[in-house]
């Protein structure tokens, strides 16, 4: 299940025209609008990336569409996949539990104001 939010910019005289389509849209939910700024919020929800693309395609070609584009996405498969591989890692780097390093000998290189960049 993948879920993404599409911002939709028209010109303000079409907001409300288009807030009714979207709120009886079937393939996006309507959120939320800023009619002086000609904005609506929608999302579209699909079992995969081809799907959510249909449905921002449908949204881009609506009459008084100027643009509508995808802002967030949530993608559950890869999100589960991630989540499985940071569980299958160990969460200290080995270099952090050798204990032959003697941390005098470590140089930390966080601080760019005393990092030597070579320029």
């Amino acid at each position: 299940m993948n879920v993404s939010s599409i911002v939709v910019q028209a010109l303000p005289k079409h907001i409300d025209e288009l807030v009714e389509v979207f709120k009886e849209a079937d393939y996006a939910d309507y959120h939320l609008h800023d009619k002086k700024k000609g904005k609506i919020i929608v999302t579209v929800e699909g079992k995969g990336v081809e799907e959510e693309i249909e449905k921002l395609i449908k949204i881009q070609r609506l009459a008084y569409v100027i643009a509508a584009d995808m802002m967030m996405t949530y993608q559950e498969d890869e999100l589960d996949a991630e989540v499985k591989k940071l569980e299958a890692e160990n969460p200290v780097p080995d270099v952090l539990q050798d204990e032959e390093i003697d941390v005098r000998d470590v140089e930390y290189h966080g601080d760019l104001r005393h990092k030597k960049l070579g320029f």
